[in-house]
């Protein structure tokens, strides 16, 4: 129900009079209104009056806190929430790809999907199946290049049972062979499909051409699925590395106190090993900043563009990330209000969607930059708007309401990262992953509230610069609107990373 009806609903019942039988005094009178009103005395307000004269208190949100502590030397994140009989148990493990060598890359992306399907050594895979739905458990495991993650629901009186397959499923894996092949055969079938899908081709190549032989520029080829790199015995090896007591952060939420989570905490880690040695950390990579436009040629209905340069920024707790996050939020990233999306499609109907892109990490910066997907004759046209725009917001402070706006957005979607338990105890076990203070939300929403209009021309003026942008167009060039010659140097890119100037194809 709309604000503006309610009013009026409330105003009707207000002013509505009751019937009373004849001879009856009015309610007004037997109210003492109608004396006060002939008197001249005070009287309540009525209709609308009555109900712009209501006051309440102010609204204050104080969101729950996991607290954290300490069981076998390793930190554990709790929150008790008994609405449901329902425990969520999460296990973060710091070290992934990223901090492996290139031949690792298929034994560490495969890990995750090998630790919940290959069984463990005492269960094969079906049996581990059947036992999750007998106990009714939701159980996955997930990984990426920084770390792999588990998690694990169930019904309290399960969470025991639960728990111990899961353990024994990270520490104690089987690997099942036949399990391992249709891994194999499923990722090699990705391999050969990759450049179906124009999109997902773009952006994986995109990142190859931006950060070169750095874990993020990793694209999986056929090579890696060999027996040499793909084994039991690699897997075995990996996850040596990977899955051990030091690397642990652990997190508890849900129908389940402290005095009680502790124990299943510590019969849980008792059995893990410690780990062998230090995983070395991911290398900084060099990011392609001398421009450049790539086109990979694909006989497609619609071209993928894709544009970045160095990003210049780390995350953390400086005037400069704060702004940065503003700045790509009313450049790009903040959906239809944003200046790409409201010229790129509202105002010229070049694509369905665009959007910025301004990423960045704890040691390293990222890229920023923009993307779109547009008609092939009118590729160029899109390109060149996404160049114009982000010149007429470089070192250009944005309106106040711009500011505004975006804060409010981002501030009105704040409530929702406190959805459930689960959730803030799975983010506070992200943030010590990552190294960021335990209470970044909160000093992330401070620190955007200091960004000024200013303070967002000085970022843009200093780290946005769309003359050193490299551009990727996945496309027809035979359909390729006129004047591509202008937006910079061209080159041919090939699926396999190599690219060549573009007079020198055949």
């Amino acid at each position: 129900m709309s604000g503006e009806l309610l009013l009026t609903l409330l105003a009707a019942l207000t002013l509505q009079a009751p019937t009373v039988p004849a001879g009856a005094p009015a309610a007004a009178d037997t109210l003492g209104v109608g004396t006060a009103r002939a008197e001249g005395g005070d009287f309540p307000p009525v209709g609308r009056e009555a109900i712009e004269a209501l006051t309440f208190p102010p609204l204050v949100f104080e969101p729950p806190e996991a607290a954290e502590h300490e069981v076998l030397g390793i930190p554990v994140y709790h929150l008790h929430d008994p609405s449901l009989p329902l425990v969520d148990f999460f296990v973060q493990l710091r070290g992934g790809a990223g901090h492996l060598s290139r031949e690792e890359l298929a034994a560490a992306t495969a890990l995750p999907a090998m630790l919940r399907t290959g069984g463990t050594s005492a269960l094969p895979p079906d049996s581990v199946d059947l036992r999750i739905d007998l106990l009714a458990l939701q159980l996955s495991l997930a990984g990426g290049g920084g770390g792999t993650f588990a998690g694990l629901n169930a019904l309290t009186h399960t969470l025991d049972e639960g728990m111990d397959l899961l353990r024994d499923l990270l520490i104690d894996p089987g690997f099942d062979k036949e399990t391992l092949e249709v891994w194999r055969g499923q990722e090699a079938e990705w391999i050969r499909r990759r450049e179906d899908d124009p999109g997902s081709l773009a952006y994986s190549e995109f990142n190859r051409l931006m950060f070169g032989d750095h874990p993020t520029g990793w694209i999986m080829v056929e090579e890696d699925l060999s027996p040499e790199r793909l084994s039991r015995e690699r897997l075995r090896d990996v996850h040596g590395k990977l899955i051990c007591r030091d690397r642990l952060i652990l997190g508890v939420s849900g129908d389940l106190t402290w005095e009680d989570a502790r124990e299943r905490v510590e019969r849980f880690l008792e059995p893990w090993p410690e780990c062998d040695g230090t995983l070395a950390e991911p290398p900084h990579p060099e990011i392609r900043a001398e421009g450049g436009v790539f086109i990979l040629p694909k006989a497609v209905e619609q071209s993928t563009v894709v544009m970045a340069q160095p990003g210049g920024i780390l995350q953390g707790d400086t005037p400069e990330y704060f702004a940065s996050r503003i700045s790509d939020h009313i450049l790009g990233a903040g959906g239809f209000t944003s200046r790409i999306m409201s010229r790129i499609r509202t105002e010229q109907g070049l694509a369905y969607g665009a959007s910025s892109l301004w990423t960045s990490s704890r040691r390293y910066e990222g890229i920023l930059g923009a993307v779109t997907a547009t008609r092939p004759e009118r590729t160029v046209e899109a390109t060149r708007l996404l160049l114009e725009i982000m010149e007429e917001f470089r070192g250009v402070p944005p309106l106040d309401e711009e500011v505004a706006d975006a804060l409010s957005e981002i501030a009105n979607s704040y409530v929702f990262a406190f959805a459930s338990a689960s959730q803030i105890v799975s983010r506070r076990m992200a943030y010590r992953a990552q190294e960021l203070p335990d209470h970044w939300l909160e000093r992330y929403l401070e620190g955007l509230q200091e960004v000024t209009p200013g303070s967002i021309a000085e970022v843009t003026g200093t780290f946005l610069d769309p003359s050193r942008m490299t551009i990727l167009i996945v496309g027809d060039p035979e359909r390729f609107d006129p004047g591509i010659e202008a937006l910079g140097t061209l080159y041919e890119l090939s699926p396999d990373g190599s690219y060549r100037p573009w007079s020198d194809r055949p």
